[in-house]
């Protein structure tokens, strides 16, 4: 099973990402948590066990564990150290800027999913 815990749900993904995943059995998509930025390190401790305790007990092969910077530090040192596989999801980015008449611009950016990459080391 390849739990994928973001805010990207699996229905939105390329053919190729999906491919990628699927290589770890099931895809499961299980919601990122909205994380205050006024939480402390305390909080976001106890945030990050309870939703590693969480992804444990669905005993995946492997997780893709992307959102808020400080959070995730946490989530993915706690499964690394269970002995699950964490990754983030490469890609490039195509982006196309257009500036407005009144002077603001509008950035439209395209992610073309390129690979799978681990957080920790495999070894």
């Amino acid at each position: 099973m390849f739990i994928n815990f973001t805010n990207h749900p699996s229905a939105q993904w390329s053919a190729e990402q999906k491919a990628a995943a699927q290589a770890y059995g099931e895809v499961i998509d299980l919601a990122f948590p909205a994380i205050d930025p006024a939480a402390d390190e305390a909080a976001l401790d106890s945030l990050a066990s309870a939703y590693a305790a969480r992804i444990l007990h669905m005993n995946p092969d492997a997780v893709l564990c992307q959102g808020e910077f400080t959070f995730v530090y946490r989530v993915v040192l706690r499964l690394e150290r269970a002995g699950i596989p964490v990754f983030s999801a490469c890609s490039f980015r195509k982006s196309q800027e257009t500036i407005s008449p009144d002077g603001s611009t509008l950035k439209q950016s395209v992610f073309v999913f390129t690979r799978f990459r681990r957080y920790g080391s495999p070894s």
